[in-house]
């Protein structure tokens, strides 16, 4: 069985080809280009590189979210176009849960944040257990402090990588039980995704291309703005 992994919820362009034993071959870009500009050249390279096609591949794996909105919709498409084109289910994988799957045989906690902006982070808290990631708190958009507050109880050290890290870092490295991921492991990638893939397939948690929606958690900022302008708020 072979998935292609995408993800461009964030800074980072991401792509992979998996067997379930094996990466084949792993394509991360995060140097000042758009999602758009990027990920499709990127695929195009991981089938050249490796002489295999989309015809070869079982199941597309995406990112879908939460994370940037315009990146979502980037990495939806182009999975959507891939499956629809060639007649290919699609799993879609929860980005927090994804980044987690970054770090391995840790009794850390595992906190990946992104930068959702105006203080706040997309977010979870995730703990292994043997061959399990458990989820501690659920993924949620949240602001900074009261995640610090909420993390800063729990009862061992906790590991953070992601976007938001750069972000508040100032405000973490306050606290003796928090660490930082190192940077080969710190923002997304295809592997990740493509990982978790196999795990959510046995769980039977694939869709036809036409469903596939992103999940954003937030409204998009335009409609946010335009909500405070004429006086609605969130309750």
């Amino acid at each position: 069985m072979k998935i292609l992994a995408i993800d461009t919820s964030a800074l980072v362009a991401s792509c992979a080809i998996l067997e379930e034993e094996r990466t084949i071959a792993e394509y991360s870009l995060n140097f000042q280009m758009t999602h758009s500009q990027t990920i499709m050249p990127m695929v195009s390279e991981l089938f050249n590189r490796t002489s295999l096609d989309i015809r070869d591949m079982d199941y597309i794996a995406v990112s879908e979210g939460p994370g940037s909105f315009t990146g979502l919709r980037i990495g939806a498409a182009t999975a959507k176009g891939l499956a629809l084109g060639h007649n290919i289910p699609i799993v879609p994988v929860p980005t927090i849960k994804a980044m987690a799957y970054n770090i391995l045989s840790t009794d850390k906690y595992i906190c990946p944040i992104m930068d959702a902006r105006r203080g706040q982070v997309y977010t979870g808290v995730f703990h292994w257990q043997e061959e399990f990631l458990l989820e501690v708190v659920k993924p949620q958009a949240i602001d900074i402090d009261e995640l610090i507050e909420t993390v800063s109880q729990i009862k061992g050290e906790v590991v953070f990588l992601g976007d938001g890290v750069p972000v508040h870092k100032g405000k973490l490295q306050k606290y003796p039980s928090f660490s930082f991921a190192m940077p080969n492991c710190n923002y997304q990638r295809g592997a990740s995704v493509g990982v978790l893939a196999f795990e959510l397939i046995k769980e039977g948690k694939y869709i036809d291309g036409r469903n596939f929606k992103p999940v954003y958690f937030r409204k998009p900022q335009a409609e946010r703005e335009l909500e405070e302008r004429i006086g609605i708020t969130d309750k």
